[in-house]
């Protein structure tokens, strides 16, 4: 099974990028995802606050990293 089938689609942005409210926006649609990812992680045995804090390093850590950097 590949896990991103199990999450669904991501809504795309309705508003330009510096609109007060696409971070919101942005925030909605990620936010069901985590909450998977984080249940999922956690059925798995991780702790979920762990879990949350790994993703927030790796986020950090692919913001600017090109598509090799990420495998």
């Amino acid at each position: 099974m590949d896990v991103m089938d199990s999450f669904g689609k991501i809504a795309a942005p309705t508003r330009p990028k510096n609109d007060f409210n696409y971070e919101t926006d942005c925030r909605a649609a990620l936010a069901p995802l985590v909450d998977g990812l984080l249940d999922m992680a956690e059925q798995a045995g991780w702790d979920r606050r762990k879990a949350a804090y790994t993703l927030m390093f790796l986020s950090a850590q692919r913001v600017g990293a090109g598509q090799e950097e990420r495998k």
